[in-house]
């Protein structure tokens, strides 16, 4: 039995972080093959990033620096990553990925000064927390963020045909979104322009090509049924398991 197993003191978060990587398959996986993702990392920083490469961002919960990696090979060598599983922060150094280092991202928002952030980044993260914990981080990244700074986020679908198998991914995830909850909760927290995108395969050779138009010919059968359902034309719907929010403030 581990030492800490049995004390109700230890923080379960903490056990799990600890192990993040040697215990997730996925997670393993995901850092093993980081070339294999870099379409829709180069994608995602080529869409959603300013064009000005002397921008100031930081990638909070930013795993073993994929985005970070992503970022910093596009040009934005002011961006940086931070995580609390000593593991994550070990195979970012192990990958050769500068600018990542172990900490707890709301300690890091609370020490940022206001308006001093381009972008801050918060990848399949945002869902591990209470509605309560997820105000207030909008709250704060809104804060540290300079007026017109964007807040890129990466949540499970909850609209999506497989939304169970990304929303219980991971044991400490707590719930999921639709494009209208996270709408709802960051024009709350005042956000000015708030915008959805959804996960369409990023084309680079011909499997992703193939990938792409069944994509498309599934997202019409969704529609259809979505229509007979609802009346409604799902022109704007999002079906992808997850999905990208970015919030300008």
């Amino acid at each position: 039995m581990a030492e800490n197993s049995s004390n109700p003191a230890v923080d379960w978060r903490a056990r799990v972080l600890a192990r993040y990587v040697s215990t997730h398959a996925a997670v393993s996986d995901a850092a093993a093959n980081l070339d294999r993702r870099r379409p829709f990392l180069d994608q995602l920083i080529a869409g959603h990033f300013p064009a000005d490469r002397a921008i100031k961002g930081i990638d909070l919960g930013c795993g073993h620096g994929a985005i970070v990696w992503a970022a910093r090979r596009a040009g934005y060598a002011d961006f940086h990553g931070v995580d609390a599983s000593p593991e994550q922060v070990a195979m970012a150094k192990q990958l050769g990925i500068e600018g990542v280092r172990q900490g707890d991202l709301v300690a890091e928002l609370a020490a940022t000064k206001d308006a001093s952030l381009d972008v801050v980044v918060l990848f399949d993260l945002y869902h591990y927390f209470d509605p309560q914990t997820q105000m207030k981080l909008a709250d704060e990244v809104r804060r540290v963020l300079k007026p017109g700074g964007r807040w890129i986020l990466h949540l499970p679908n909850g609209e999506a045909l497989f939304a169970g198998r990304v929303r219980y991914w991971d044991f400490m995830a707590t719930g999921s979104f639709t494009r209208r909850s996270i709408e709802q909760l960051l024009r709350v927290c005042d956000f000015k322009d708030v915008r959805c995108y959804e996960d369409k395969p990023a084309v680079h050779g011909l499997k992703s090509a193939v990938r792409a138009a069944l994509w498309a010919a599934l997202r019409g059968v969704l529609r259809l049924a979505l229509a007979a359902e609802t009346g409604e034309t799902g022109k704007d719907a999002i079906f992808s398991q997850t999905f990208l929010a970015v919030a300008v403030k």
